[in-house]
């Protein structure tokens, strides 16, 4: 490589970045690493975790309290910043979900690869929050009725769920667990904020008869569970 190649390739690489800004007041030094942060968030598509947002400020830096004067800022903005999934991410308010929908035909936060869920749908994805890791096969036997392998493969198209570790039961079918997806689309940070099952029960807004009142679709005659959960590898493959 000649030296000229060398500056050049040298000149490509990107400048380390002063996380740290010693050099500037206390106040503007805060104000910076406040629209760092919003810029990296505002600037992605999927919530932005910790260790990512840690690499723009400094060490001193209390990034909670950097989101705290972030989301005062936006008080009075018609979007928020907001702990989801494991990150943040800028989300349009809840009061503004008709002016959306109303603009472009979907919900806020919703792409245009995904789809409103049937009550049927919805069902099943609950379950599977509420008892994760679980296979199609305890699925179905919650419902007392075969939960169809289409159904399955919608939610796994709009990546609510995923594929498990495989089930102790003889066969090892695999299990399905919900997705980072499923707890941005949802609103929520972590499973931990689901609403606890036995006070809804306790409340009487949520009952396993409830849940069993829902349509869900059957397979086609002669298919039964052992054989779909044999065939699940290909399904994980072709998901």
């Amino acid at each position: 490589m000649s030296k000229a190649s060398a500056r050049r390739r040298a000149n490509d690489q990107p400048a380390l970045l002063d996380t740290d800004l010693e050099h500037l007041p206390a106040e503007l030094r805060w104000r910076e690493w406040m629209g760092r942060v919003e810029a990296v968030i505002f600037a992605a598509s999927e919530p932005v975790p910790r260790d990512v947002l840690a690499r723009v400020v400094g060490k001193s830096c209390n990034l909670d309290l950097v989101i705290d004067d972030i989301r005062a800022e936006l008080a009075g903005r018609p979007y928020e910043l907001v702990s989801v999934a494991g990150g943040w991410q800028h989300r349009t308010k809840k009061a503004f979900a008709d002016v959306i929908r109303g603009a472009f035909g979907t919900a806020a936060g919703q792409g245009a690869g995904s789809k409103e869920l049937s009550q049927s749908e919805a069902l099943v994805l609950m379950c599977i929050a509420y008892f994760q890791p679980i296979t199609r096969g305890e699925l179905s036997s919650f419902f007392g009725k075969e939960v169809s392998r289409d159904l399955i493969g919608v939610l796994r198209t709009q990546d609510l769920i995923a594929s498990g570790p495989r089930s102790p039961q003889p066969g090892a079918p695999y299990t399905y667990v919900t997705t980072k997806n499923f707890l941005s689309q949802f609103g929520f940070d972590t499973l931990r904020q689901l609403p606890d099952f036995e006070a809804l029960e306790d409340s009487g807004l949520l009952s396993k008869e409830k849940l069993l009142a829902g349509d869900i679709p059957t397979l086609a005659a002669g298919e039964d569970i052992a054989d779909d959960e044999a065939q699940s590898a290909e399904i994980v493959d072709e998901g």
